[in-house]
């Protein structure tokens, strides 16, 4: 067995930081997929899976921007609103709903949801199965998942709840100058 020369990982130990970053910024990808985890392509956050494949794990955070676009919020914050289903007991319910969805790309003349370049596409392919379980719960899972996160509020607007501050009413609800 030879050595690793100084920089490089020996075999079998997956990819350094390096190979990492030069992988995703050659591909330009959104997402990295490896064994086990799924990394941001232009941003500085990753997060491991444990029941879902990555695959399905970043089709999933992609799937979620595309449900509810904005485009101030970074993946990160999709990848949180989704980790949840990242369970024993969602697996099979997922990985189920991904393959629907890659159908249904694949249908519209795609390999796969997650390589659809134009977000007009990948929401003609979401239309296609939004009357669907999977897409429903998705959908309905990313209302608390993805705006519950106090770190997004104030890109929102929102100051967070007033009932503890005296209610709304003596704190500006009633300067609006147009009525």
């Amino acid at each position: 067995m030879t050595k690793p020369l100084k920089g490089e990982r020996p075999k079998g130990l997956g990819l350094t930081r390096r190979q990492l970053l030069s992988r995703s910024v050659a591909a330009g990808a959104s997402f990295v997929v490896g064994a086990g985890f799924v990394a941001s392509g232009n941003a500085a956050w990753a997060m491991e899976t444990t029941a879902i494949k990555p695959e399905s794990m970043a089709t999933l955070i992609q799937m979620a921007r595309d449900i509810y676009p904005h485009d101030q919020v970074a993946d990160e914050f999709y990848a949180i609103a989704v980790k949840g289903y990242d369970s024993a007991e969602n697996a099979e319910q997922v990985e189920a709903g991904i393959t629907e969805l890659n159908a249904a790309a694949t249908a519209a003349g795609h390999a796969d949801y997650l390589s659809i370049g134009w977000e007009e596409d990948r929401v003609a392919v979401l239309k296609a199965i939004e009357g669907g379980v999977f897409f429903q719960t998705i959908r309905a899972g990313l209302v608390t998942g993805l705006y519950n996160q106090k770190a997004l509020w104030p890109i929102f607007g929102y100051e967070g709840e007033s009932f503890s501050l005296g209610g709304y009413i003596e704190r500006g609800f009633d300067d609006i100058n147009w009525l």
